[in-house]
């Protein structure tokens, strides 16, 4: 029977991505701690796109490794797949967070999410203001134009807890020094991260397990994308400004058919359409664990989601036939 124009994409191919973040986590695990963050993300690359050509789609990468000039393999516009099946966008990062992996410290994931072609933000690879809030609340309780304790107090209203029992998730960077202080200020709590903020984002989803209730900063624009992926398929609310804050970036953009450098994207236009996205742990982490290494086997955990049916899987997998990694 054929899919309905609603269908979206084939589910199969929620399976089949759980291969694609396994395959790359295993092989940045095998570099971790050793203090080479090239090597890793390097092979977490290699490892993606050999997985990512196997698979029964016409892809593009929209959100990759970077712009074509500066990276050789998943760089913005390249097609994988075999060239067959559904054409889709993707966004991936082989190795979400390559110092965390290098260091061995928590939260670094192999990640990727793909939707139907022209569903997910196609822009250079810039920095970009992010806020973001799990599920449950209004619309509207958060915006990126306004002051963070206005953001902060909303939040804890919203809540219905004090400002004190917030805690906000900021990237440990000197570019935030007046965001922490204005976040303090408020007396709400901080949880300084030095890198993946993907996980970061995602752990507002789950403030109970995590600790963490909102996500606020700049981090990379890849990163923002798929995190608002994610909350796609598990729920939340997020915002994202490109700084695009010289003219090279505004005419890179540009040509990507971003015309007003200033917009502000709502989550929904990050990542539209039917939404598949993967993660799996490559350093234990507050979400997934790591990939374990035995003498016969080798072990990961991976977190799969649809956003057209908000289904969201957990998959602990040992793998016994080593050789396919």
């Amino acid at each position: 029977m054929p899919k309905s124009p609603q269908a979206g994409l084939d589910r199969i191919l929620t399976l089949e991505l759980v291969r694609v973040t396994e395959r790359a986590a295993v092989a940045a695990a095998r570099l971790r701690g050793r203090g080479d963050e090239k090597a890793a993300d390097q092979a977490a690359v290699d490892a993606m796109r050999t997985e990512l050509n196997r698979l029964p789609i016409q892809g593009t990468v929209v959100i990759g490794e970077g712009e074509r000039d500066e990276a050789p393999m998943l760089y913005i516009g390249e097609e994988v797949g075999l060239d067959e099946g559904p054409g889709v966008d993707i966004a991936l990062d082989p190795l979400e967070g390559t110092t965390i992996c290098a260091k061995n410290l928590p939260n670094s994931l192999a990640v990727i999410a793909i939707a139907e072609r022209g569903s997910l933000l196609y822009a250079p690879d810039v920095y970009m203001e992010k806020i973001a809030i799990g599920p449950g609340f209004p619309a509207g309780v958060v915006d990126l134009d306004a002051p963070a304790a206005e953001n902060i107090e909303n939040l804890a209203k919203a809540k219905d807890v004090s400002v004190s029992e917030i805690t906000a998730c900021i990237l440990d960077r000197p570019r935030h020094a007046r965001l922490v202080e204005e976040v303090r200020a408020t007396g709400a709590a901080i949880r300084l991260i030095g890198d993946g903020d993907v996980a970061g984002v995602i752990h507002t989803t789950d403030p109970e397990e995590t600790g963490i209730d909102i996500y606020m900063g700049i981090g990379g624009a890849p990163e923002g994308v798929l995190a608002a992926a994610a909350l796609r398929c598990i729920g939340g609310q997020m915002q994202g400004r490109l700084q695009l804050n010289t003219e090279e970036k505004v005419a890179r953009a540009a040509k990507m058919g971003i015309s007003d450098p200033g917009k502000v994207y709502r989550m929904e236009e990050m990542a539209s359409g039917d939404v598949l996205f993967a993660a799996t742990g490559v350093t234990d982490g507050n979400m997934l664990a790591g990939v374990k290494f035995a003498r016969d086997s080798i072990q990961t955990h991976t977190i799969v989601m649809r956003s057209s049916s908000r289904t969201v899987r957990e998959i602990k997998a040992r793998h016994q036939d080593l050789d396919k990694f």
